[in-house]
């Protein structure tokens, strides 16, 4: 053994050294690859990506130090998925094939996702004639198994969210911090169905469209990296997946769009994930007061939990229930925030607001009736705002939502009142169709 001398690289040259917190892919695992893997792992890589056309080689990079592998790279996937064949029916578990990803795409192994009540909406009250057969499914979390050409923000092995509300960076609303609307998003269609021609999954020979851009009813799915948020590597997926919908969508209204203040006084109507997310947004923002509102008074323990000082149950009195609200506030309450999707309800929420400052935001979703009030409360000076997504803008807000969580500020396991595999999807939205749950996580896949 000699000591040599390694001279500077001369032009057209390079002198190569793993440093430490790097990023090394490793092509080949014989000896000589497993070798260049333990050595970059000694070198203090960060992540190492074992890429071999033999899977079987991968447990034992591993062993060397790989912690990413790449056999499905640039092939079709066959996996798993539930397939919303037909409206108002159950969905179908089927093998699907999911494409590898385009330019500026992402595919995706689903690790967790949550069952939410848009899911549902499509499937048994919107049934868009055109949004069928689809793979349902828009908050869920996983790993980063491939990317298209283009994609320089997302590696191999990533963790992340894929989002329904994507964050193109580039057009004038993503430039403004006035809304967390992307013009790239609405034109793609990913806030209902990806156009046919988008979607990377197919079935028994047919197209398959990605609802909301993302389908994480799903092993697999291909998603727009406008459309993915990458998260602290510590994040559990089968906890932050929440994020990728109703709890954002509740906490951010409380904070983001009605902008709580301290001291002030709310209502929360409807205590589902999104409403009883919103008591917490109400809680952080510093309200004195938080009414938690709801027909089913088993929720109340639970949004308790969460920050909610008193409760209401619509049934229990002979009034409407902005009045009994008005009295209780001395005139009505600084803000209030329906979840529910109902009409009637967001009426009420506007009524129940004290006149002069009272702020309602809307965030339950509903697009088949038409909402109305009478203009004096208007004119009076309240005002009536939406919320998508909790205004949040998806790749900044979701990873500080996901710090948040780790840093003990948010609570996302309180939400999780059943937990299932894939398989039992149905059995899932049975839960939710009946009120029998507050949030159900599937497992999809293990990380």
């Amino acid at each position: 053994m000699e000591e040599i001398e390694v001279a500077p690289p001369q032009a057209n040259e390079v002198r190569i050294k793993v440093e430490p917190g790097s990023t090394c892919a490793v092509f080949g695992l014989g000896a000589v690859g497993l070798a260049a893997v333990m050595g970059c792992k000694a070198a203090g890589a960060k992540k190492i990506i074992a890429v071999d056309i033999n899977p079987e080689k991968f447990e034992k990079a591993k062993v060397f130090g790989a912690g990413t592998t790449m056999a499905t790279a640039g092939k079709v996937i066959k996996c798993k998925a539930a397939v919303a064949w037909e409206p108002n029916k159950p969905l179908v578990m089927e093998e699907i094939e999911v494409a590898p990803p385009q330019a500026n795409e992402v595919r995706i192994k689903i690790v967790a996702t949550g069952v939410c009540h848009t899911d549902l909406y499509h499937l048994f009250e919107g049934m868009h004639k055109d949004g069928f057969p689809a793979v349902l499914g828009h908050e869920g979390a996983g790993i980063v198994e491939s990317v298209g050409p283009g994609v320089i923000e997302f590696q191999p092995g990533d963790k992340v969210i894929p989002l329904f509300i994507s964050q193109c960076r580039e057009c004038r609303f993503c430039k403004s911090a006035k809304t967390n609307q992307c013009e790239k998003g609405w034109a793609a269609g990913r806030y209902d169905v990806m156009a046919s021609a988008e979607s990377r999954i197919t079935c028994k020979g047919k197209k398959i469209l990605q609802f909301m851009g993302t389908s994480t009813f799903s092993e697999y799915t291909v998603v727009n990296q406008m459309a993915v948020a990458k998260i602290d590597p510590a994040a559990p997926l089968d906890k932050v997946c929440l994020l990728g919908c109703g709890v954002c969508t509740g906490y951010g209204a409380a904070v983001n769009t009605a902008k709580v203040e301290p001291g002030s006084t709310c209502a929360v109507f409807g205590l589902g994930a999104v409403g009883l997310a919103a008591v917490m947004g109400c809680k952080a923002a510093g309200a004195k007061k938080i009414i938690a509102v709801d027909i089913n008074p088993e929720k109340f323990e639970k949004a308790k939990v969460f920050g909610a000082t008193d409760f209401l149950n619509p049934k229990d009195h002979s009034k409407p229930i902005s009045q009994v609200l008005s009295e209780m506030t001395n005139g009505g309450v600084d803000f209030s925030l329906e979840c529910v999707g109902n009409v009637g309800v967001m009426r009420s929420a506007l009524e129940s607001c004290v006149k002069g400052w009272g702020v309602s935001v809307l965030v339950g979703w509903t697009d088949l009736y038409d909402v109305a009030a009478r203009p004096i409360q208007l004119i009076a000076g309240r005002t009536w705002k939406g919320s998508l997504f909790g205004g949040f803008k998806g790749k900044d807000g979701v990873p500080q939502m996901v710090k948040a969580y780790l840093d003990k500020k948010v609570k996302l396991d309180e939400f999780i009142t059943h937990n299932m595999t894939l398989v039992q999807v149905n059995d899932a939205i049975e839960l939710m169709k009946h009120g029998e749950c507050i949030r159900t996580v599937l497992s999809v896949s293990p990380q």
